[in-house]
């Protein structure tokens, strides 16, 4: 490897040393480390888990936000038509909440390397049971989404509603016209959208489609990886616009 284990993370290197993880995954995190971004990125430990395990996350997560912001942006412009240029306020609450949103469905069914410290030796059988199973083996996305949902809606239509307020105290024909999004519904409905409809098709997206057939027959093929990670996720994205 051409590296001591002196030079690794505190916790890479427990995991290597009790042999819980590969030679491949030391060898890419030194290509990681290469990359001035990735490098201040792998400091933080949920990056980390993900980079070290899928070395295209942060593609995924371009591939994603990149799409969300032109999908609602168009959609933003179907709806408002002659009024985009004047609602533009209106378009950007709107385009970051989803990016938010967007940002999370990439980030929380992500695949992850377990860097978690080995087991005391005197740990009761449950203890080692659950330190047995998977990371995601208990992860209850559904329940996380809904609280991202919902909390990036509030935050949207939150900005949404103190821009309304905003207008109309200064124009008094937008105020005849316009009207408060209701928050508190508005949000609910969204969080359990994404705890549905969203965590279902993203659960298949990352842990079947990509995880376990794009990578295994595009390994050593980035380029073609990429590309078809794009077109899997810009229909999951369509697909989602249709529900």
């Amino acid at each position: 490897m051409g590296r001591g284990l002196e030079s690794l993370p505190q916790d890479l290197a427990a995991a290597v040393e009790a042999g819980r993880i590969p030679g491949e995954i030391v060898r890419r995190f030194a290509e990681l480390e290469k990359s001035p971004v990735l490098r201040w990125l792998l400091r933080f430990g949920g990056f980390k888990e993900r980079l070290l395990a899928d070395d295209l996350f942060l593609t995924k997560v371009a591939i994603e936000c990149g799409v969300g912001i032109f999908t609602k942006t168009a959609a933003e412009w179907e709806r408002r038509r002659d009024k985009f240029p004047k609602e533009l306020d209106f378009v950007f609450a709107d385009v970051v909440m989803a990016i938010i949103a967007d940002f999370m469905l990439v980030w929380l069914p992500a695949p992850t390397v377990s860097l978690k410290p080995p087991l005391a030796l005197s740990a009761g059988p449950i203890a080692k049971f659950f330190y047995s199973c998977p990371d995601n083996a208990f992860q209850r996305n559904g329940s996380k989404l809904f609280v991202v949902g919902t909390g990036a809606s509030l935050i949207g239509t939150g900005i949404t509603n103190v821009l309304i307020n905003i207008r109309k105290a200064f124009d008094k024909d937008f105020a005849s016209e316009a009207e408060d999004v209701p928050v508190l519904s508005t949000s609910v409905a969204y969080g359990v959208y994404m705890a549905v409809s969203s965590n279902l098709r993203y659960q298949i997206l990352a842990g079947i489609i990509e995880q376990r057939m794009l990578e295994p027959l595009l390994h050593n093929r980035k380029l073609a990886l990429s590309a078809m990670c794009f077109a899997v996720r810009t229909g999951n994205t369509f697909l989602g616009s249709l529900m």
